[in-house]
């Protein structure tokens, strides 16, 4: 579906705006859950934590403080490997702490000291900072990644039972150079490792950009998508600066399953926000084997347009024209005698223009519909939806906005999606269907959450339909239907294209 994710990039292609809340940090680790609730820590043991992955608060320092630490949960342990220098640098080492829950307010929540996963000695071709830890799906092994500009990234291994160092007296691998803030995914047979290069902690003058290699073993060979290994500084661009902020920095993966994955990382300066680093979560796509950075929805006047049956939703009334309607002239022949001195074609049905009079149009630029005029004549409360061919018709245009107050998820606010240029608002009926009413109210299921997908399409869910508690998206069904049911990643019927009109 490259056709797919190429539109939905252009169609979207400003930058969504930030996260809500105090969103503050450098650094941050990967995004974790615990009971509910999503924590991220920074340097100098600054940690921020959210109930919906929207909206963030200060949290609790973490035990141990240090630079850029990283944090995972296996079983019941959360493992967090913070570094620090020792003296100048490069000289540094990683230590491992654990704790059962990252709950402050949980009688389980203790750190416990692991002890030294990594070191460098100040003298080796490595700064032992930046730790990015990674479990492996395919055979359940845990690694290390680490090192800054001061030489190459390493890789160790660690043991998941313990999350200490496997066989510590092993020389550490190395991955790449002339980068920092390293971390590793895996996705369809290839491991991505993926580090930020450039200038870091200038502010609104850095230069940091995260870049990428792939390799079919987790300790490399990671090459780029021109053939250059990372060991050789090659790096093929994930994200950097763009809009109104600068330097793009510390990938983590959040995984939010069902064909939902998103990334964590920091900008250097934010300049909507006095030049501070903040927290940033993004959509991850993934086109021709590699990830690509996705957009949160802006808000604006959008087509629904259903993958599966290339027909867009709309407000089930009789639609009009754009322009009006016009008769039909004639084709090859008809219409009046010409008279006498008539150009040539006339009384054949061509226009002045050089066509026919019926596709000959008006002369001049066709307004879009106004919506006051167009809609004096529909029903008065609930209305039905529908699907059908797209006719740039006011009743197929849909303007999505934030709800302020209403929470959020991973990276984004919940919309309302109303019929643009009035107040009827698509909601979400106790027996799963979809309907358009009179005004928004802010009803839990006039709330929308909209995820972009692996392939750049789009997962459009009402926050919560009445009396269920199950978990619906917007189906196409046929050509000429849509309706509410539970997600099935593989099938195109609940995947949209999100067009401006």
């Amino acid at each position: 579906m490259k056709y797919v994710l190429l539109a939905t990039m252009l169609a979207l292609a400003s930058l969504a705006v930030a996260l809500d809340g105090q969103i503050g940090i450098h650094d941050p680790s990967t995004i974790v859950q615990c009971n509910g609730k999503y924590y991220t820590y920074g340097t100098g043991g600054s940690s921020l934590v959210s109930d919906d992955g929207w909206t963030w608060t200060r949290g609790t320092t973490l035990a141990r403080r240090g630079l850029a630490p990283d944090v995972i949960h296996i079983g019941d342990r959360y493992y967090a490997y913070v570094a620090a220098n020792i003296g100048a640098q490069p000289k540094a080492a990683i230590n491992m702490i654990w704790s059962k829950t990252l709950d402050p307010d949980s009688p389980d929540y203790k750190w416990e000291e692991g002890g030294v996963v990594a070191s460098s000695d100040g003298v080796e071709d490595c700064n032992a900072i930046d730790p990015g830890v990674f479990l492996d799906p395919a055979d359940g092994k845990l690694w290390l990644v680490y090192g800054s500009y001061f030489g190459y990234i390493r890789l160790v291994e660690l043991d998941p039972k313990t999350g200490k160092r496997v066989n510590p007296n092993d020389k550490p691998r190395d991955l790449a150079i002339n980068c920092e803030a390293s971390d590793m995914i895996y996705h369809d047979g290839w491991y991505y490792l993926l580090a930020t290069h450039g200038s870091c902690c200038r502010g609104a003058d850095s230069g940091y950009n995260i870049r990428m290699g792939r390799a079919k073993k987790v300790t490399g060979p990671f090459l780029d998508h021109e053939g250059v290994d990372m060991i050789q500084g090659g790096g093929k661009l994930l994200i950097g600066s763009g809009g109104r902020v600068v330097g793009a920095g510390h990938f983590g993966l959040l995984d939010l399953g069902e064909g939902v994955q998103k990334f964590s990382m920091h900008w250097e300066a934010d300049l909507d926000r006095g030049g501070a680093s903040v927290l940033d979560i993004r959509p991850l796509l993934w086109r021709d084997g590699w990830p690509v950075a996705g957009e949160n929805l802006k808000e604006g006047t959008y087509e629904l347009e259903a993958v599966r049956t290339g027909t867009a939703l709309e407000l089930a009334v009789e639609g009009m024209p754009v322009g009006g309607r016009r008769g039909r002239g004639a084709r090859g022949g008809g219409g009046p005698p010409a008279g006498p001195g008539a150009a040539p074609g006339a009384g054949r049905g061509v226009a002045p223009g050089g066509g026919p009079g019926m596709f000959a149009g008006t002369g001049a630029s066709i307004p879009s519909q106004d919506i006051a005029e167009v809609s004096k004549n529909w029903p008065a409360g609930n209305i039905d939806t529908r699907m059908a061919i797209y006719l740039c018709q006011a009743q197929q245009k849909w303007a999505i906005t934030a709800v302020p107050h209403a929470g959020g998820y991973p990276g984004s606010p919940y919309f309302k999606i109303t019929i643009a240029g009035t107040d009827r608002a698509l909601a979400a009926t106790a027996d799963a269907e979809l309907v358009v009413v009179p005004a928004f109210s802010g009803a839990l299921e006039q709330l929308w959450r909209m995820d972009q997908l692996a392939d750049g399409t789009w997962r459009i869910m009402p926050k919560s339909i009445p009396n269920s508690k199950d978990a619906m998206a917007l189906s196409a069904v046929g050509s000429s239907f849509a309706t509410l049911s539970k997600f099935d990643p593989k099938s195109d019927k609940q995947h949209w294209l999100i067009k401006t009109p």
